[in-house]
């Protein structure tokens, strides 16, 4: 029921418990009474599409720790407001500090002004008169390696665990993943159900050939090692310098990829994309 009523108003997870709470489990009096309390404005207006904002990146001295916070809100233009620039990045730096395991946990931490994030959010949607959603947080500790980030504008933000190399290095190669959005780091991560799911769109275009089943096998067995190729980072033309592949640029490097994570503003929300990959890829080519 929490989930339902956070679902249907974008309130925080602990004021839908109290709401529900205080009216008996019944969500249509918990939205009556939500939306006649200092959340009324947040509340109208948490149906909105919100596909914009920004994601902010905050990473400890030593890069041992990262995080990566989506904070989203309706229009490009709130996006870059102060008011909202500001909240997004105190949210950033809270989810590094606390080492917030997922948003509704961020949502409860306290803020420099005394409030709790989510009161804070709520208090900038009427401020400023859009739905803002704190939408994602992540954490990252390096294990043995060191941590390098990129930030490409305000949309898209990669950190990557490399051992060995330096900051340069891996400061490339999270531009590079920025730019080609890999599911993964090698073969051995791609998962099971995605690999399956390619391999049957494959045979059914091979047997639409007429060709016989050994040759349609052998024509399968080409495109998913392609595929692969395309889906993992070691397996992708560094952007750079496509005659190289990221593989072998850590190779030379003496240096590993342990792991990574991008996050996209909007992604998976229903709204007009723009290509926004093939924006880095144009501008990591050129530096």
């Amino acid at each position: 029921m929490v989930k339902d009523l956070r679902e249907r108003t974008g309130a925080g997870m602990m004021e839908c418990k109290k709401a529900l709470t205080e009216a008996g489990g019944d969500i249509e009096k918990a939205i009556e009474a939500m939306r006649k309390s200092g959340a009324a404005k947040a509340v109208k207006k948490a149906g909105r599409v919100a596909a914009e904002g920004q994601v902010i990146i905050t990473m400890s001295d030593d890069r041992k720790k990262a995080s990566i916070v989506e904070v989203n809100c309706e229009t490009d233009f709130v996006g870059k407001d102060e008011n909202f620039i500001r909240f997004a990045e105190e949210v950033g730096g809270i989810a590094l500090k606390e080492a917030v395991a997922d948003v509704a946990e961020l949502t409860e931490k306290t803020m420099a002004s005394g409030q709790t994030v989510e009161e804070a959010r709520q208090e900038l949607v009427s401020k400023i008169g859009e739905n803002i959603q704190v939408r994602r947080a992540q954490n990252i500790e390096a294990s043995e390696g060191e941590l390098g980030s990129y930030r490409h504008g305000v949309r898209i933000g990669v950190v990557v665990e490399v051992a060995g190399g330096d900051e340069t290095l891996a400061k490339d190669i999270s531009m590079h993943i920025a730019a080609t959005k890999p599911v993964c780091v090698d073969e051995s991560e791609v998962p099971a159900e995605l690999l399956e799911k390619e391999r049957e769109i494959f045979v059914a275009q091979a047997k639409e050939s007429g060709k016989p089943d050994d040759i349609v096998e052998k024509m399968v067995s080409g495109r998913m090692k392609k595929y692969l190729k395309e889906i993992t980072l070691l397996g992708q033309p560094f952007v750079k310098n496509p005659d190289q592949t990221i593989e072998a640029l850590l190779k030379d490097a003496g240096a590993k990829v342990l792991q990574f994570s991008r996050v996209e503003v909007g992604e998976g929300i229903e709204k007009k994309q723009e290509d926004f990959a093939a924006e880095v890829m144009a501008q990591v080519k050129g530096s």
